[in-house]
């Protein structure tokens, strides 16, 4: 293995990744198929078995866009939604704290802050528990846990293969794009969005090579097994250029609707956060709204994508909504199907947030398309193209990755003719959403703004940003804690580590990789002895290069002797953005 490592390492940028790009699709390919199928497996136990409900499944993965339900069994949904978020939770909490919520954000946010290292568990952990969440009804996607599970895997080829850390951090964003771009049958957009999507306004060029060639590879593989037609069929009517301006009032409403999304999903999350319960039990209350919600609009169960292309067809007789008017159901639908993801995946629920974002902008596109059709029926004769417009102008400004999601859903939809009025629709949802709302949470806004590029543009002005002028925090552990202790502190804080001190004096670190194995015992077992640290006096480079040595995103700080707290990356960063809003004429330069 050393010489293996030794030659791909030294390989030169395109050979290097080829390689790796073909090992990456692979796994993802492999990876996408198995959580396909699991999803396929639970969903038969919990929904079809138990509660006797078939769910319309799209046209292109050989389903069935036939609603059945057993009327005598339908009080179930909540039951199994809530046994589902217990089972899951379990695993969950038990084996991969981490692996909770929507998993592309994790993969992002280990891209940025933590060198690309992604335990080696996750990617079984996030199979199984996702697969559980939405086969019993979460209203969750497959994206993100399948990001997820090909950036873990992709992160433990790169170490396997004694790649540098920069290395691992593309393969890290090699995964997220393969694995999305495979489990939607969109190579070229996932390819894309594998460098889109870190990033609210910029791009990783780097990433794109190795992802067109493992998503291509990913996706023969899955496509080979469960058919390579899109998944939501054939769009093959002529464009209107009629429909542009209300293609730009759909652009207009996603956009607003995006901010309602993010703003409500994140809402969600910081009041189960605030909850005084065990992380056990917030998904499993969660459940039980979306269960409620769920019994009188069954369309927000699992991903939705079934309901999607009756949407596109115009089907509405297969829609539950009890006697109301159509129009009220569909201003209705898009509002449900936000606050069951969010009850479902905010509350620590495992699933994807891109499904429902194609769920919730296929239902906006349908309310405008249906209100356009009834006055002017000459220019919109159905509503299939709002619907498909609604979808990707919807996540483009929900995802900040405008670029990606117009590609993936041509590729969804096989079709380019509505490719005039999307790109209209997805720029001004994604300028009216702005870059301070994004549903994922470890977006930065450029490459400068990352800490995987900070050596590349902030040297210089991070001499100018001294320590004691930042916030110095109180987040240790003692030596004699209990593993579980520090464990809550990690996902409290969202570190990876934490300083070890005992009387004031600063002994080392426990890192979460560490305790992967340990259930008991005081941390004192577990922590590397380090005495290495940053005084008030030291400049921000210093402890960054502190961080650098020590794999951390965060450094002590001692004065006299005596630990006072921790400095984070994060805090850094806010400085340094702010210093260079100050000094216009030093932004320029970098």
């Amino acid at each position: 293995m050393p010489r293996i490592s030794f030659k791909l390492s030294s390989l030169p940028y395109f050979e290097k990744w080829f390689i790796m790009g073909l090992i990456i699709g692979i796994i993802s390919g492999l990876g996408a198929t198995i959580f396909y199928f699991s999803i396929r497996f639970f969903e038969y136990i919990f929904l079809a078995r138990i509660v006797g409900t078939n769910l319309p499944r799209p046209l292109g993965e050989n389903g069935s866009l036939i609603y059945h339900f057993y009327a005598l069994r339908f009080y179930l949904i909540p039951v199994v939604l809530i046994a589902g978020a217990a089972i899951s939770s379990f695993i969950v909490q038990r084996f991969a704290p981490e692996a909770e919520g929507h998993g592309t954000d994790s993969a992002i946010r280990s891209f940025h802050y933590n060198y690309g290292k992604i335990r080696r568990r996750i990617p079984v952990v996030k199979t199984i528990a996702s697969a559980i969440t939405i086969g019993s009804g979460g209203s969750a996607g497959r994206e993100g846990p399948t990001a997820q599970i090909a950036a873990g895997l992709g992160s433990f080829i790169a170490d396997l293969l004694g790649l540098t850390p920069r290395d691992r951090r593309i393969a890290v964003a090699v995964g997220i794009g393969s694995g999305i771009g495979t489990i939607f049958k969109a190579p070229i957009g996932g390819a894309v969005l594998g460098a889109e999507i870190l990033y609210r306004r910029d791009m990783e060029t780097e990433v794109l090579f190795p992802s067109i060639v493992a998503a291509s590879v990913g996706y023969s593989i899955f496509a080979s097994i469960v058919g390579f037609e899109p998944i939501f069929g054939y769009y093959l009517l002529p464009f209107n250029p009629l429909r542009l301006p209300f293609y730009a009032t759909l652009g207009l409403i996603t956009g607003l609707f995006a901010i309602f999304y993010v703003r409500f999903f994140y809402g969600t999350r910081d009041f189960f956060k605030r909850l005084n319960l065990s992380p056990y039990y917030k998904p499993i209350i969660g459940a039980a709204f979306t269960g409620i919600i769920a019994l009188f609009f069954p369309e927000v169960l699992s991903t939705g994508y079934g309901w999607v292309q009756l949407l596109e067809y115009g089907r509405f007789n297969e829609f539950v909504y009890y006697g109301m008017p159509l129009v009220i159901f569909l201003v209705f639908l898009p509002f449900m199907k936000v606050f069951a993801t969010s009850f479902t995946v905010a509350s620590g629920g495992s699933g994807g947030v891109f499904a429902p974002g194609i769920f919730i902008g296929a239902s906006l596109g349908a309310l405008l398309g249906y209100l356009v059709h009834l006055g002017f029926p000459y220019i919109a004769p159905n509503i299939a193209p709002f619907v498909i417009i609604g979808m990707l102008s919807f996540f483009g400004a929900a995802g900040k990755a405008p670029l990606s999601v117009i590609l993936m859903v041509v590729e969804m939809t096989g079709s380019l003719q509505l490719l005039p009025g999307a790109m209209l629709a997805v720029a001004i949802s994604y300028i009216v959403s702005g870059t301070k709302y994004s549903i994922y949470e470890s977006q930065v806004l450029t490459r400068r703004d990352s800490p995987a590029n900070m050596g590349e543009f902030s040297s210089p002005l991070l001499k100018n940003i001294i320590i004691k002028d930042l916030n110095i925090e109180k987040i240790y552990v003692e030596p004699y804690d209990e593993i579980y202790s520090a464990r809550e502190l990690m996902n409290y804080y969202e570190l990876y580590s934490l300083p070890v001190v005992q009387n004031q004096k600063f002994l080392g670190t426990v890192y979460v990789t560490d305790l992967e194995n340990a259930r008991y015992g005081p941390v004192n077992d577990y922590y590397v002895p380090a005495t290495s640290f940053i005084r008030p006096e030291s400049n921000a480079e210093a402890a960054w290069e502190l961080m650098m040595k020590n794999r951390t995103t965060w450094c002590p700080v001692v004065k006299d002797g005596n630990f006072i707290g921790i400095v984070r990356l994060k805090t850094i960063l806010d400085v340094y953005k702010k210093y260079l809003e100050e000094n216009p004429e030093i932004n320029k330069d970098y």
